[in-house]
């Protein structure tokens, strides 16, 4: 890192890095024109690299593919192009006839090669020793399978399935206002309180979002009442826990782990190598132009934001988790490159 550059690095490493990273690095460093042209062939690479393509998609892969190996011979010299560079106009169609790319590349032979050589004691006679430690690991797991209570070594059960997997935790009570402002999301969430919702807002008055806020959860609480002093109610057990709020007692995870996504606080990975903090959340938002707009409309906006607490509502019968994120401002914190698809925070 002193010289600022980048050595040792393996075929994977290099492929990693034109698909994912090349594109973000080179922002503002080159011209226009060749940031642009760079930034198509890392695209058409990862639309190649895709484990499900689209067949009828193909050929305007290849259309893609010839135009950006055009602009690279507009803004490149001659010497930059050999044969490998060539070999890109094909990759397209080796998919039409051989499928896709991931089931055909020699990453994971690689990948096991240095398994294989991590077997070697003894410099001499490398293949024996490759040989042994081979025989004996299949030994080892052929015998395991008739050991009832014997796990293999490798990654716990629950980690792969990622089924409500939970980190550490601790009840903490938290403030009223707090409570309420994760009560009213899971309200709104919830498809059973959709026909309360549209009773409560008239859409389309931008003063009333405000108010549907501060009144809507003692106003849901009141209808559901109503309607359960009635005998021939519909409301439905979730119904009647929901318009209660929940426990002031509140458990608080450090990490969470739910249909095979794991999530973890902000917190957390300030000590971890991995981060799993950051999230998006693509929501429906009033857009007004001015303060004097009379006819505000709704559309979807992309948020992002980073977890700051995961909370596990205690509803009695039932308990919901939810997150409380940190939210980047929309209007001065995120802008969109010219040239690179991912928005920059």
């Amino acid at each position: 890192m002193k010289d600022l550059r980048l050595i040792n690095l393996k075929s994977h490493d290099c492929h990693t890095l034109m698909q994912q990273l090349l594109s973000v690095a080179i922002r503002g460093l080159l011209p226009k024109q060749v940031r642009a042209v760079i930034v198509r062939l890392c695209y058409c690479f990862n639309a190649i690299c895709c484990k499900v393509i689209d067949p009828i998609k193909i050929e305007e892969l290849q259309e893609e593919v010839v135009v950006t190996l055009c602009l690279l011979e507009k803004y490149f010299p001659p010497v930059f192009f050999y044969v490998m560079v060539h070999l890109v106009v094909h990759l397209p169609r080796e998919i039409k006839f051989c499928g896709p790319v991931w089931l055909r590349w020699m990453y994971p032979m690689e990948r096991y090669m240095k398994i294989l050589k991590g077997y070697v004691r003894n410099r001499s006679r490398p293949k024996r020793c490759i040989i042994e430690c081979y025989v004996a690991e299949e030994a080892v797991e052929f015998c395991s399978e008739y050991l009832e209570s014997a796990q293999t070594i490798g990654i716990p059960k629950s980690l792969e399935s990622r089924q409500n997997v939970r980190m550490r935790f601790k009840v903490t009570p938290v403030e009223y206002k707090m409570l309420c402002e994760a009560h009213f999301y899971v309200l709104q969430n919830t498809p059973e309180v959709d026909c309360y919702r549209l009773q409560h807002l008239r859409r389309g008055e931008r003063w009333l979002q405000a108010e549907n806020r501060r009144c809507f959860i003692p106003w849901v609480r009141q209808k559901i009442e109503t309607e359960l002093a009635n005998p021939d109610h519909c409301v439905t057990e979730t119904l009647r826990w929901l318009a209660n709020e929940p426990r002031r007692d509140v458990i608080r995870y450090s990490g969470y782990g739910i249909n095979g996504y794991s999530f973890h606080t902000h917190e957390h990975d300030l000590r971890s190598t991995t981060q799993n903090s950051g999230v998006t959340v693509e929501g429906e938002s009033l857009h007004v132009s001015s303060a004097k707009d009379k006819n505000p409309v709704y559309a979807n906006m992309s948020y992002y934001g980073v977890i700051e607490d995961i909370w596990e509502l205690n509803y009695t019968s039932f308990k919901i988790a939810v997150v409380r994120c940190k939210w980047v401002d929309n209007k001065t914190g995120v802008k969109v490159d010219e040239q690179v698809s991912p928005w920059l925070i």
